[in-house]
């Protein structure tokens, strides 16, 4: 075995989330002020994943005050604490690239049907 896959396997997150282009997700990172910790939560789109195993990302896409603010996480990162689905969406592409030419009711992502 490689000594890269040794080390990568060492740091992968087992709880790692299970998150999908085009879900709506809300991140909660670890935020370190001074010597306290709280955690931040961040709501948005998953328009990107990059990489695999271990440098896995995911790009989320939010709009604030009629900005966009886009924000890269690192799957694996110690940093992260949890990360919610509150939405899948069910895109037709692999990056969600496009929506960011979009305003409003065009800019959502098909919503996929669960069957409970």
């Amino acid at each position: 075995m490689n000594i890269i896959d040794v080390i990568e396997k060492e740091n992968e997150n087992k709880n790692a989330p299970v998150i999908n282009i085009g879900d709506t997700v809300k991140v909660f990172s670890k935020i370190k002020e001074g010597e306290k910790q709280r955690l931040h939560g961040y709501e948005g789109v998953v328009i990107a994943k990059k990489h695999g195993s271990v440098r896995e990302t995911f790009t989320v896409r939010r709009v604030t005050y009629g900005v966009g603010v886009e924000k890269t996480f690192p799957l694996h990162s110690p940093l992260i604490d949890h990360v919610e689905v509150i939405r899948q969406g069910k895109p037709r592409r692999a990056k969600l690239y496009y929506i960011r030419a979009l305003t409003g009711k065009a800019a959502k992502v098909k919503e996929r049907k669960t069957s409970k």
